[in-house]
């Protein structure tokens, strides 16, 4: 499968905003996500197939020297051929570089999420009590520490 990263820009919103409705019980709408373009604090990536579609992306904030990982996602037919962990290692070589550590909540039930932020270095720091809704789970807050 062919596709690339590029900066999310407005023409991805529409193809963000469906991947969020398809990954995530609690998605961001394109309003939200065209807010994080005028974000100094934010960076979207976007996994953009040939013909420019939505395989997948990932957004970060960061505030001084932590980055929050806020979603990541691939479209389901898109999965297993390692486009998030191209995602992650765009901000896990970014965190290298810049941060002291990067964080970010998955759910515990997400055992494929889960072993790819294990796979990157990330360890769990703590829970988040009643975290996610529909259903209700905890988050695991995983954390990935950088030397300066």
């Amino acid at each position: 499968m062919e596709y690339q990263l590029v900066p999310m820009d407005r023409s991805h919103l529409a193809g963000v905003a469906e991947l969020e409705r398809m990954c995530f019980t609690t998605p961001w709408n394109e309003a939200m996500l065209e807010e994080e373009l005028y974000n100094d604090t934010a960076s979207f990536i976007v996994a953009e197939g040939e013909d420019g579609s939505v395989l997948g992306y990932a957004g970060l904030h960061v505030i001084l020297d932590e980055g929050y990982i806020d979603n990541v996602a691939v479209r389901p037919s898109c999965r297993r051929q390692g486009i998030a962990d191209r995602l992650l290692d765009v901000f896990c070589r970014f965190g290298q570089a810049h941060l002291a550590f990067l964080t970010l909540e998955v759910r515990p039930s997400n055992t494929a999420a889960v072993a790819l932020y294990e796979k990157n270095g990330f360890r769990e720091a703590g829970r988040r009590k009643d975290y996610y809704e529909n259903p209700r789970e905890d988050a695991l807050l995983l954390t990935r520490e950088f030397q300066r």
